[in-house]
């Protein structure tokens, strides 16, 4: 196997011409001959350079309005021949077939035309054949060819060019084929997943987008991130991400898109978990209220407003040491205060769309489901008790079943006032869960005298809405589903206490 090569002759067809100039003028300079099709051709001859049409070489126009071009025995055995291979140099030679030593292609953007909404007809047009088999055939003859499949690839490859004047190595032909069998692979998995619709129970991600992180869970863990950052945050101070931070901040832009448009609110979380919530005429009270609900998690926390940080909300800020601050915008005030902190992080969280399923690791395979986008309204409650929640009581009811979905199972949520008091999470029993939340409210100085309590899921007894009655709660929200849910009601009518039911449970494992 040669460890080196020249490139002596290129075939480029590409549909984005981005970049594309200097690669030709480069390879024009080192006397390499240049074969094209269509757009691509007369490109390259508008530049004033030399180009042979693959008309030329195969005889054939390009047929079935452009669906056929390369698809030719003399193109693809140019790629594909061993140049190492005795008969396949005669071969060559009695065909007359050119060498391609370089292959430059790119593929249609099938994803861009499907995030467009195009019709069926577009995105089907969209499918490449011409170029998926180019790149495939170079990649997998990079003992002799070397492939270019993509814009994203360009400025590496001229530099190549450049420094060795048209001279690759073997290692540097395998590496872009590498790359290319990615571009392919991910470029499939996507027409599957378009086609497939979640029909057949198969699962194929392609994620070609990723970055290493310091470390996953714990220093002595590896972690990876694979998404697109850039797209959902600008970032504007502060160190990298963790893979800590990034599942907090994941919790944190899923709950705070409950709220997304209502008045200003704040949230504080913490493993996950709000550990303060609060919603006010202004951010900087929001941000206030919130950290009363528990200003010893609050350290070290992820912060997320889904309105514009003014300068008196970030001076509060600046006071707590927290790891991310997130916010749609901020005054230029602000940020500069909020930069003070040299390893605190700053994102600005831009308008992407959410994923709309969940995937997670589950004994040798995955699990994988629809993502929660239930969010409980007033039209989808039912009122269970002789009395009826007041107005302010039905909002905070609200307000709290969208803390209570966010918050990991199981759970019970206190409120008041559209403030959270405190929350029990993550507990095996909802007795438990409530205890916690009722102890944690009382040790930051809460009352609870006319809060509102949300669960996750039903009450299998009525053990929890006594407890919740004798600590001053006076008003229920819960999926409902019980078989006893009547002994739960009943202790609601003999009380006084108002209950209503959403129909949606809201586990969060």
């Amino acid at each position: 196997m040669r460890a080196s090569k020249t490139i002596k002759s290129a075939l480029i067809s590409v549909f984005h011409k981005d970049g594309l100039a200097p690669i030709v003028q480069k390879l024009n300079e080192l006397g390499v001959t240049i074969y094209s099709t269509g757009g691509t051709e007369k490109f390259i001859k508008e530049l004033g350079i030399n180009v042979v049409p693959v008309e030329d070489v195969t005889s054939y126009p390009s047929i079935l309005g452009g669906r056929v071009k390369t698809l030719h025995p003399k193109v693809f055995g140019g790629i594909l021949n061993r140049q190492d291979h005795e008969g396949d140099v005669a071969e060559m030679q009695e065909y007359e077939i050119p060498q391609l030593d370089l292959v430059i292609v790119d593929l249609y953007p099938f994803e861009k035309t499907v995030a467009s909404g195009a019709s069926e007809q577009d995105i089907v047009e969209k499918i490449d054949i011409g170029g998926i088999s180019l790149i495939r055939a170079a990649a997998k003859n990079f003992k002799d060819t070397f492939i270019v499949s993509s814009m994203e690839q360009y400025d590496e490859f001229l530099q190549i060019l450049s420094e060795n004047k048209g001279e690759t190595s073997i290692e540097q032909r395998k590496k872009f084929a590498a790359k290319s069998f990615n571009i392919s692979s991910h470029y499939d998995t996507a027409i599957f997943n378009y086609f497939n619709n979640h029909e057949e129970p198969i699962l194929k991600i392609s994620e070609p987008k990723g970055q290493v992180l310091r470390y996953g869970e714990n220093p002595h863990q590896k972690g990876f991130f694979f998404g697109d950052l850039e797209a959902m945050f600008d970032k504007l101070h502060g160190k990298e991400l963790s893979y800590n931070n990034l599942l907090d901040v994941d919790a944190a832009v899923n709950l705070m898109e409950e709220f997304k448009g209502e008045a200003p609110t704040f949230a504080i979380l913490k493993h996950n978990n709000a550990c303060g919530f609060a919603q006010r005429d202004t951010i900087k009270q929001a941000y206030v209220d919130a950290l009363a609900g528990d200003p010893v998690s609050a350290f070290g926390g992820i912060l997320i407003a889904n309105t514009e940080i003014d300068t008196a909300t970030a001076e509060e800020i600046h006071k707590l040491f927290c790891e991310v601050v997130i916010a749609p915008s901020y005054t230029d005030e602000a940020l500069s205060i909020l930069k003070g902190k040299k390893n605190r992080i700053i994102l600005i969280q831009k308008e992407v769309e959410l994923p709309k399923t969940t995937i997670r690791t589950c004994l040798n395979g995955a699990l994988v489901q629809d993502k929660d986008n239930v969010t409980d309204k007033l039209e989808d409650l039912t009122y269970a008790t002789n009395t009826n929640p007041s107005k302010n009581e039905l909002e905070d009811l609200l307000f709290a079943s969208k803390l209570c979905k966010n918050t990991k199972s199981n759970t019970i949520v206190l409120a008041k006032n559209k403030q959270l008091l405190a929350s029990g999470t993550g507990q095996t029993s909802r007795v438990d869960a409530l205890n916690q939340a009722i102890e944690k409210a009382r040790n930051f100085g809460f009352d609870l005298e006319g809060a509102v309590m949300a669960s996750d899921a039903f009450f299998p007894f009525p053990d929890c809405v006594e407890i919740a009655d004798k600590a001053g709660i006076k008003s229920v929200i819960q999926p409902g589903g019980s078989i006893k849910d009547q002994l739960s009601i009943d202790y609601c009518n003999d009380n006084n206490l108002s209950m209503v039911m959403t129909g949606t449970r809201h586990f969060k494992h």
